[in-house]
Parts: C-alpha cells; structure tokens; sequence
C-alpha cells in the first residue's frame, strides 16, 4: 500500500504543478523567460510546412528550402513517403551495379499506391495542424499527394502549393496521363535507363549510379541541365532506384468543393524538361478552368530547371508569403 499511496501522492502533486505552470514547459517557466501568454499564443500559431518529394526521391530532397524557412521562423516537416528515404530500399544488386541481377530482384514497393502516399501524408497534416496553420507543397509526383491530401483533409490545410508537379484534370486524371499530354511532347523520359520489366517488377527502376556518359547526360538533362557537375552528382546520390508503376497510374483529381476551395499556388519552372512548362501550363489552365471563382496564384522562375533553382532563397522567398495567405481557407 506504501507505494500506491506515493504514486498516488507524486501523481496529485504533479497535477497540482501542472495547474500552477511549475513543470518544464509551463507558464511560469514561460514568464521566467519574458514570454507574454500573447506571445505563447503566437509561437503555437507558427505555421508548418509539409513538404512532399517527387518520383525516386526522399524528404531529404527539401533540406536546402527548408533551412531557409526554418530560419525564418517556420516549424518544416519533410517528409518521407512510404519505403523512401529513411525506409528507401535500396536493391542488393544495385550496390553491385550487377544489372541483369537487379532487373530481376524484387522490391518491397511492389503494390504501393497513392492510397498509401496519402495516407503517409494525412496523417502528417493531421499531427502538424494541432499547432497552428499548415502549408503543404509538393514538387513533381508530390503534386498527386497534395490533391489527394486537398480533398481528405481541407479543413486542416491554409494553403497548398505545386512546385513544378503534377495537378491532375479531370482531362489528365493521373501522372500517367499528364506525361502523356501532347504539351509534354519535349519533356525528357528515363524509359531507355529503365533497369527490368516495370510491369514484372511493380515499379519503374533506375540505375543512378551509372558510369556511361550518354546515360548520364539524359539524366542531367531531365533533371539539373543548368547544375554544375559535382551538385548534379550530389543531387543523383540523393536519388533512389524505385518507384511504384501504381503511383503513375492512380488518379488524383481535387473535388471542387474541397480541394477546389483551398488558395493553391504554382511554381512555374521555365526550363523543366521532366515535366515541361507546356505541361505546367494545361495543369493550371485546367485546374482555374475547374474554380473559375479560386485560381492559381503562379510564381515564374524561367530559368529553372525540375530540381529548380540551386540557390533556394527565390523558392523559399515565395513560399515564406504563403503563411500569411488564408484566403478561402476551407
């Protein structure tokens, strides 16, 4: 009974402190460090950016963007989505560079899909939004995971942005379809380094480490064409060989009246060559087309290429303006 008792005790004692604001954390401790409830207030209204990488990539892809927000005061999540970057799989024949083994062995991302990614990404949002206003981005494949997470969770989103990603139509439905629009007719396609049979496989494999100067010069085209040669290799050591063929292929079309109604931006990036400014085009023309009443807020950086600009301050210049943009918040 003697310990019940002293737990029971240490329990109503720390209850006590805890309405007192003695306990690390509290208001006294707060008030001890000059902070006004005003100011506690506004430090749990910090908005948060979720960001969301593209096809072959990981959370880590935003680290230079998200330095620069988060010292600019703005809580940044990046995030990884299902079996990448902290999960990436990484095939065994691959860290070989044996090809014929690595078109054969099988990858746990077999059967991944958009359900997935958005679920990774919701539930980000969900845990982010207890803390104040949330702005999510997505970059290239990301955009589909934020037309996804638009229409799960609006009410928990201030604002969304596309950074040179895809924004499905109720035209071009997938990622599949946008690539396949005549508007990306001069994009660059990896379908030549493609490593295996995708449909065997269940995803589109890469070989990044690839030592033939003809490969390498497609990628560098697809990806960084303006990028100096030792960061386009940093940027192809940041990639990984595996993406699932559904993730292509699932649709991701906002709804009008959830997606529809968030204030939505685009980076527009004038040399893409993965997916072309064309195609950047239809997408917001389509989406505007959809909200006539809600359109496109459109950043032109006419030089940079899919990555985007190596220096990240004009990027996280824009994205900085959005923490302050409700709009027609959900």
């Amino acid at each position: 009974m003697k310990n019940t008792n002293e737990e029971r005790s240490g329990v109503t004692r720390r209850s006590a402190l805890r309405r007192l604001g003695l306990t690390a954390g509290g208001a006294a401790l707060a008030t001890g460090l000059g902070a006004s409830p005003a100011a506690a207030a506004a430090r749990r209204e910090l908005t948060t950016y979720v960001l969301v990488h593209g096809t072959h990539s990981a959370g880590a892809f935003w680290t230079p963007i998200a330095r620069e927000l988060a010292l600019r005061g703005h809580r940044v999540v990046m995030v990884d989505q299902p079996r990448h970057g902290a999960e990436a799989f990484v095939p065994e024949a691959y860290q070989r560079q044996d090809l014929a083994a690595m078109a054969e062995e099988p990858s746990p991302l077999k059967g991944l899909g958009l359900d997935d990614y958005e679920a990774r990404v919701a539930g980000i949002v969900r845990q982010a939004a207890r803390n104040g206003p949330v702005v999510l981005v997505g970059h290239s494949l990301g955009g589909v995971s934020v037309s996804r997470v638009g229409d799960a969770v609006p009410h928990l989103l201030q604002h969304i942005c596309y950074m040179a990603a895809f924004c499905p139509s109720r035209v071009l439905p997938t990622a599949d379809a946008c690539t396949a629009a005549p508007e990306n007719a001069n994009a660059v396609s990896p379908v030549e380094l493609t490593v295996g049979d995708p449909d065997r496989l269940g995803v589109l494999r890469l070989n990044f480490r690839t030592g033939v100067s003809g490969e390498l010069a497609l990628l560098k085209e697809m990806i960084c064409a303006d990028y100096p040669d030792a960061d386009f290799r940093r940027i192809l050591a940041g990639l990984q060989t595996d993406e699932p063929v559904t993730a292509y292929a699932g649709r991701a079309v906002g709804r009008a009246d959830a997606w529809g109604r968030l204030p939505r931006t685009y980076l527009r990036f004038g040399r893409d060559r993965t997916i072309a400014t064309a195609l950047q085009d239809r997408m917001i023309a389509e989406a505007d087309a959809a909200t006539p009443g809600n359109r496109f807020r459109v950043h032109d950086f006419p030089t940079a290429s899919h990555v985007g600009p190596l220096d990240p301050t004009p990027v996280a210049d824009v994205l900085d303006t959005l923490a302050g943009r409700r709009g027609q918040r959900y």
